[in-house]
């Protein structure tokens, strides 16, 4: 890496720390690992990584792969690999590799967000070797429903239904949400391959899951009613009734926490698309509309495929007036390398 990059991200990486719960401790920690002046490691050390996880999985939220992806990379090698090189006693090791293995799956996470879909791949599979060796059950499947997402995303249903009944069969004992978060995604797959008894099967499943899940308590930053409306509106899609694909995406878009800004936008443009497809131009338009208003604070290559897409699809309709001025503010508003000549 570029040392001037190096420094960069360095400082952005300690700047997340701050943000973390007694982040003097932890920058300590962080910096006398990387200058080689541990010999052991202890708990503290996995809560460090775990801390430092949750902030970067809420940068990704709220500001794409493209931002935080670069920062998991570099705690990743410039202070989880130390730390899993360093001694201390077994039990603290395995759950530093659990802790390093939930990070290498946020981190290929942010790559698919990217578009690198060959580095994710990478991310994707060191996760399930940390896993493995942690036993470390629940980030193992978890990985594998990364690899489904990422593959059913790609259009490659049969390995997507693959890796996500393996994902299930992974899980035997996963409580209801987790139930809902493994079948949600079997029921997208099952779909998309055209499997309409399963994908039926699966979502209903899917659907008894989170209602008891719900019953005991919401969780907020897990899988989520709007959650569950986003597969819901994926399967009526690969299905062919986009009209109730468009509800069941509404009501994600309704239900959807305000900190998941990424998502926000990407399904946003995702809702727009099938409201056009049904015929509802001047919706499509007002929905992207509210996509651009937070297009700016997000960097997601997935996001830029979507602006894209927006383009090709508007311009045959640019006579129409709200199309026009949403062309004409989309060439304004989106990176300058995506707006047509």
């Amino acid at each position: 890496m570029d040392p001037s990059r190096r420094s960069v991200l360095g400082a952005a990486l300690f700047s997340v720390a701050l943000t973390v719960p007694d982040w003097p401790d932890v920058v300590g920690r962080m910096e006398a690992v990387q200058e080689g002046t541990r010999t052991r490691i202890g708990m503290s050390d996995v809560h460090t990584v775990s801390a430092m996880t949750e902030q970067l999985s809420s940068m990704d939220d709220q500001f794409g792969g493209r931002t935080a992806r670069p920062l998991a990379a570099a705690f990743l090698v410039n202070t989880v690999a130390p730390f899993l090189r360093t001694d201390g006693p077994e039990s603290v090791r395995r759950a530093m590799m659990s802790a390093a293995s939930d990070l290498c799956y946020l981190t290929g996470y942010m790559a698919v967000d990217e578009g690198l879909h060959g580095l994710a791949q990478r991310y994707y599979l060191k996760a399930l070797e940390l896993a493995g060796a942690s036993e470390d059950h629940l980030t193992y499947c978890t990985t594998l429903r990364g690899m489904s997402v990422q593959a059913v995303d790609l259009g490659q249903g049969p390995i997507a239904m693959r890796l996500a009944d393996a994902a299930a069969a992974s899980s035997p004992q996963a409580g209801p949400r987790m139930r809902a978060f493994l079948v949600g995604q079997q029921a997208h797959a099952a779909a998309q391959i055209g499997d309409r008894r399963s994908a039926l099967i699966h979502l209903q499943e899917a659907e008894t899951a989170m209602d008891k899940a719900e019953s005991r308590g919401k969780t907020f930053g897990s899988y989520d009613p709007a959650s569950l409306n986003y597969h819901t509106s994926q399967v009526r899609f690969e299905m062919g009734d986009v009209h109730g694909a468009v509800a069941a995406m509404q009501e994600s878009d309704r239900l959807r926490h305000g900190v998941y800004r990424r998502t926000r936008v990407k399904e946003r443009a995702i809702l727009a698309e099938r409201q056009l497809a049904v015929g509802h131009l001047e919706a499509a338009c007002r929905t992207w509309g509210l996509a651009l208003d937070d297009y700016p604070l997000v960097d997601s290559g997935r996001i830029d495929k979507r602006m894209t897409d927006m383009f090709d699809l508007i311009r045959p309709h640019i006579r129409n007036h709200e199309a026009q001025q949403l062309y004409e503010r989309a060439r304004e508003t989106v990176r300058p390398e995506l707006v047509p000549a």
